[in-house]
This record gives structure tokens, C-alpha cells and sequence, in this order.
């Protein structure tokens, strides 16, 4: 099974809260705290919405594991650009074919969350996502998990339309695999030609202020 599970914008220079304070005024949507990635040098805010999947807004911060860590360094190099559209994440049931496809295994994720909780996962290609960030990551979510799942934090409101890519379909489908096979849930995804850098150039969510396009 793969989907759609999380889209992740990098703050500015005003900060991880002032930056999800911002979103959450365009959105209409609540967020909430969610904890440190001990393993990657960052922190991140939750925006739950509907269908499993979730917003996050990321931070990096000032520890050695940012400047080692892929994901740590993906998020300092958007950072450092002013903020923005970082990413997007589709989960798998398995990441095995992808391990091979790539020619790497993945890492292990943690988040500690506030209250002392642990969700832990594996994930596969920010590397990828650095070097051509139209590109999706890849994660499996750790067994037993599913409580934890960032979705859940709370009651959503409000959920991913569409997905607008500067970059080519073909090319995220081949990194995919399986093209064919490919069902990314209840969100449309356009892709138009880019100029310049390719990646992420917004993300429309429908919540009870409407259609909202960031």
C-alpha cells in the first residue's frame, strides 16, 4: 500500500512557532507541538488532517545531528532560502523494493513527543529529496504505532487537494516504482514545467474557511 502521508514546510527566519502561527491563520486549522527528532537535529508543529495525513512545519536546530543527518540538512538549506515548501512523504507498508531500487537501506526516525511518548519509523530517501526535491521521501511507520500517527493528534478538519510540482510526472513515478501501481489516496497532483528549481510550488487544503492555496 503507498499514500500520501505528510507534506513538510520548512520555517523562516521568524521561527518554528511564529511560522506555524502564520499557517495556522491562513489555514483556519490548530496545530499542535510536536516534540524533537533527537536523531535529525530538528523539531517540528502538527497540523492533523483528514485521510492520515498530516502538515508539518520544521525547524532545525542547533545540534550536531543537524549538520550530519540528511533530513537535518534538508531542512537548514530551505531554511537558510527564507522557508517554504520543504517536501512531501508517501508511506509504505514496506520499504524493501525501494531499499533495492536505491541502493541504500534506510534509517530509523524518532520524535519524542512532550508528554515522554516515542513514534519511531524507517525512512528512505531525503538524499534523494536534496538532490532533486520533486521527489517524495519515502517512510514505513513502525508496528504498533498507528495511535501515535500524527494524524491522530487531533480531530482534523480540514485536508490535502492538490499538490502543484515544478517538475516532470514520468520522473516522480520512475522514483516511485511501480508506476502502475501507484495510488497516492484522495489528493491530485499537477505537475507543470519547472523554471528554474524543481519541488513543491503549493499545496491547496480544503478546511471550513474554503479552498485554502499555500
Amino acid at each position: 500500500m503507498m499514500r500520501l502521508d505528510h507534506v513538510s514546510y520548512a520555517c523562516g527566519p521568524e521561527g518554528l512557532l511564529e511560522t506555524a502561527e502564520r499557517i495556522s491563520g491562513a489555514l483556519g486549522l490548530e496545530f499542535v507541538k510536536g516534540g524533537v527528532h533527537p536523531r535529525f537535529g530538528t523539531r517540528n508543529v502538527i497540523f492533523p488532517l483528514k485521510h492520515n495525513q498530516y502538515l508539518e512545519v520544521v525547524e532545525v536546530l542547533n545540534h550536531p545531528a543537524s549538520l550530519k543527518a540528511p533530513f537535518g540538512q534538508a531542512v537548514r538549506a530551505r531554511s537558510e532560502l527564507g522557508g517554504g515548501w520543504m517536501g512531501w512523504c508517501v508511506s509504505l507498508d514496506d520499504l524493501t523494493d525501494a531499499e533495492q531500487r536505491l541502493g541504500r537501506q534506510s534509517v530509523p526516525g524518532n520524535r519524542k513527543f512532550p508528554d515522554g511518548r516515542e513514534l519511531t519509523w524507517q525512512q528512505i530517501g531525503i538524499k534523494g529529496l536534496i538532490a532533486d526535491p520533486q521527489v517524495p521521501y519515502l517512510l514505513r511507520w513502525d508496528d504498533g504505532t498507528e495511535d501515535l500517527h500524527p494524524s491522530r493528534a487531533l480531530e482534523p478538519t480540514g485536508y490535502i487537494d492538490e499538490i502543484t510540482i515544478a517538475g516532470s510526472r514520468d520522473r516522480v513515478l520512475d522514483w516511485l516504482g511501480h508506476p502502475d501501481q501507484v495510488q497516492l489516496g484522495e489528493v491530485t497532483m499537477n505537475y507543470l514545467a519547472p523554471n528554474g528549481t524543481p519541488g513543491i510550488l503549493s499545496v491547496t487544503f480544503q478546511t471550513a474557511k474554503g479552498e485554502v492555496v499555500l
